[in-house]
């Protein structure tokens, strides 16, 4: 199976997600820089080029998640997992406050939030920007 989408798969993951980023919820409309296709279960680790493998990501999720899966929290003998698009509630495991702070409210929200570097200051500028603008809608404290 190849690892290459089709442009109709392509714009059916990114409708799927509302245009979207499935990890930090930015819309697309904001990003200079297209989205990408993301393999949530990377090739490396088995992941298939399938429409519930594949996730709407923009380029610093994409990019910071790399092929990981998950990370390691307070216990270093225990990997906690990233959230997973398909099958976990974003609002279970995230919080996004009206600063564009988003508050990880899980072990599996922290480990997302660290890793994918949601809270770099640049994200939470950008994201309270579009709160402000009514581009960018969630859940809000």
């Amino acid at each position: 199976m190849s690892r290459f989408v089709k442009a109709k798969q392509r714009q059916l993951i990114a409708e799927r997600a509302r245009f979207c980023c499935e990890y930090c919820h930015l819309p697309d409309i904001d990003s200079y820089y297209g989205f990408h296709i993301d393999h949530i279960v990377s090739w490396r680790h088995g992941g298939k080029t399938q429409l519930e493998n594949l996730a709407y990501a923009c380029p610093d999720c994409n990019r910071n998640k790399g092929t990981d899966l998950g990370t390691l929290l307070d216990n270093p003998n225990v990997i906690v997992r990233f959230f997973h698009p398909r099958s976990d509630d974003w609002n279970e495991h995230f919080q996004l406050h009206e600063t564009g702070f988003l508050e990880p409210r899980t072990n599996i929200g922290r480990a997302t939030v660290n890793i994918l570097a949601f809270n770099h200051p640049d994200r939470i500028i950008e994201r309270n920007i579009l709160i402000r603008l009514g581009l960018m809608a969630s859940t809000l404290i």
